[in-house]
Order: C-alpha cells, then sequence, then structure tokens
C-alpha cells in the first residue's frame, strides 16, 4: 500500500484562489493525485467550519475522482479556519472513521488536528501537532499535547499496528534541520519538543525514514516561506513523518519525500508499505 501526507498550508487557498502560491499548491495536488497512492493525508486546510462548499467539493471531485474522504474544521471556542485535516481514501476501502480527541488543554482539541481510519488489521492516524508558537508562548501546552498524543498512539497500537503520520512539527535530531546551533531555542527544536517525540519512538514506534536512510543528512520536508532563499540553499526541516508500530517495521518499503518543485514551506511525503491485498 501507499501512503501520502502533506501539509498543504490552505486547500482553501489552494482550490479557490489564482495568487501564485495556490498555482504551485495546484500543481503538487496534481503531482499527488498522480501518485495513486491508497490513502492520502493532508493537514492545515483551513476549510471554514462548514466544511468544504460546493466548489470546494467539485474541485476536490475533479482531482481526486477514485477517492472519499473524511474531514473535520475547527470548532468554537477554537479560531476559525483554523489547521484542520482531511484524509483521502480509494473508493473500495470502507475504513471506521473516527476524529478522536485528547483531553488537550486550551482549544487544542477544538483545533481539528486528528483523524483515524481504522481497517480491519491496521490503524492509520493522521495528526497536525500543535505548534509551540511565537516566543515559545505554547511551549508549555505543546508539551502536554504530545503525552496525550503519545498515549493514544499507545492504546491504538495495543489493539492493532499503527501507521502515524503527518506535520509533527518537531525536529527530532541534529541532522533534521539545517542549522541546528541557531535553533535550540526554536519552536519546533526545543528539547521538550524533541524529548516529546522521543516519547513517542519509546512507545514502539519507528521513524520510517530514519529506518530506511539512516543518518543521512540534507533531507527536508519544509523551508521558511519568509526566507526566500531557504529552499534554494536547502536551508529546511524535517518535521513530517511517517511513524509505525515497531512490529511491522519490516514491512517499510519506501520512505521518502516528493519534490515539490518551486514551492517553499511543505513538501509531500509518502510511504510504500509490503502489504497483501490491504492487509499488515
Amino acid at each position: 500500500m501507499k501512503f501520502i501526507s502533506w501539509n498543504i498550508d490552505s486547500l482553501n487557498a489552494a482550490l479557490i484562489s489564482d495568487s501564485n502560491r495556490a498555482i504551485l499548491s495546484r500543481d503538487v495536488l496534481k503531482k499527488i493525485a498522480n501518485e495513486e497512492a491508497d490513502i492520502i493525508a493532508i493537514q492545515e486546510t483551513k476549510l471554514p467550519r462548514i466544511g468544504p462548499s460546493k466548489k470546494h467539493k467539485e474541485l476536490l471531485e475533479k482531482y481526486f475522482p477514485d477517492y472519499k474522504y473524511a474531514y473535520i474544521t475547527s470548532q468554537e471556542p477554537a479560531r476559525k479556519s483554523y489547521a484542520g485535516v482531511l484524509t483521502f481514501y480509494k473508493n473500495n476501502y470502507e475504513p471506521i472513521v473516527s476524529y478522536p480527541k485528547l483531553e488537550a488543554p486550551d482549544t487544542m482539541d477544538f483545533e481539528a488536528r486528528i483523524i483515524t481510519l481504522e481497517f480491519e488489521d491496521f490503524y492509520i492516524t493522521q495528526v497536525y501537532t500543535p505548534n509551540a508558537g511565537n516566543n515559545l508562548n505554547r511551549l508549555d501546552l505543546r508539551e502536554v499535547w504530545d503525552i496525550k498524543y503519545a498515549n493514544y498512539l499507545e492504546r491504538l497500537d495495543k489493539e492493532k499496528p499503527v501507521i502515524a503520520c503527518g506535520d509533527f512539527n518537531v525536529a527530532h535530531k541534529e541532522i533534521d534541520l539545517k542549522h541546528p546551533e541557531n535553533n535550540h531555542k526554536s519552536a519546533g527544536f526545543t528539547d521538550e519538543e524533541r524529548n516529546g517525540f522521543t516519547n513517542i519512538l519509546n512507545k514502539g514506534f519507528v521513524d520510517t525514514f530514519r529506518y530506511i536512510h539512516g543518518d543521512v543528512e540534507g533531507k527536508y520536508t519544509w523551508w521558511a516561506q519568509r526566507v526566500k532563499t531557504s529552499k534554494i540553499n536547502n536551508s529546511g526541516w524535517r518535521i513530517d513523518y511517517f511513524l509505525v508500530s515497531e512490529r511491522i517495521k519490516d514491512l517499510v518499503v519506501e520512505s521518502d519525500m516528493i519534490d515539490s518543485g518551486d514551492r517553499q514551506d511543505h513538501t509531500p511525503i509518502y510511504l510504500i508499505l509490503d502489504t497483501k491485498n490491504g492487509k499488515v
């Protein structure tokens, strides 16, 4: 089976805006569609509270005619058109879809950050992990989220193997970003966030990219939009992941990035598992 994950930074804009950035985003959407993955996880959709509009739905059908999808959007008291995740799955699948809440602090449980699909013998869950924020003003809350999310994955893993993907908003190791020496107090590379990610792995999960590629350097999934030369200079971070339960790691065939061309911000990532008839 093939899985793709991408933080699109506004599916809403990608579908209906005429900006140059939206055009670049649509090019990536077309590229993803051509991959014909079984599951496609999209983060940071920024859709309205009521979900996709009629126009959105028509365009999603155009790009992904062979898929159904499940989505969740931010609800009060969270900001509207904020965060949000959407998961496409091939028409021939009939997963059980859930939208778990973690009893997370602040408005995090209302920010539409997790969708889980249950198949006969595995779960796939996507996450858009909260950012620690400017001046790390949300770091304490983020630490609580990380603990609760790790416990959630552990509970799923007790039932059946888990594939967890998405934007985890953390570069785990120094080799996961270009300039670690300058970023130890930056959101996404604090000791607290890195320890939170280590805790997830210690629950029995494997970072599939590192499992396949070892300690290779210079492979990133995000480049800052505000720095025009960040992608040209490959001054990036690896903050998007596919994790799998330890007991299915030997099924991992490929885990890598999909080239998003000139578009900065996140690039899609993919995972291929050696499964039989959709079963792990």
